[in-house]
């Protein structure tokens, strides 16, 4: 089991994105916010280093407490978790063959200290 605490408030990546043209195409292509990178960043300092990243099967279980109640979909914080612990090299892709369940994660509310914990179980 690894367990550990981001403690940043939650940021979605779905709804940070922007869309460019690529100066050669002309086609559009969207990317993740200058705010999306910098959460993306800063998570590095809180998450576990591992000697190689977990390529079995997981259960990724986060409570996300978010600094107001304001709704948010869980979907959406998840995609940016999994993604940040792919980044870091907890997780070597984040598909269904290695996070295969989120279960017990949910949303909840604190303003004084947002935050995501993070517990990581071996299936």
């Amino acid at each position: 089991m690894i367990e550990f605490i981001i403690p940043i408030s939650p940021i979605t990546k779905k709804n940070h994105q922007q869309i460019f043209r690529n100066h050669k195409t002309g086609r559009p292509f969207i990317t993740p916010s200058p705010q999306y990178k910098q959460y993306q960043e800063d998570c590095g300092y809180f998450i576990k280093w591992l000697e190689n990243p977990i390529e079995h099967k997981v259960n990724v279980k986060a409570v996300y407490y978010m600094p107001t109640r304001r709704k948010v979909d869980l979907t959406n914080l998840h995609e940016a978790l999994h993604d940040v612990l792919v980044h870091h090299g907890m997780l070597a892709d984040d598909n269904s063959r290695i996070i295969h369940s989120t279960d017990g994660s949910y949303v909840d509310y604190d303003k004084e200290n947002p935050r995501t914990e993070v517990t990581i179980t071996d299936l």
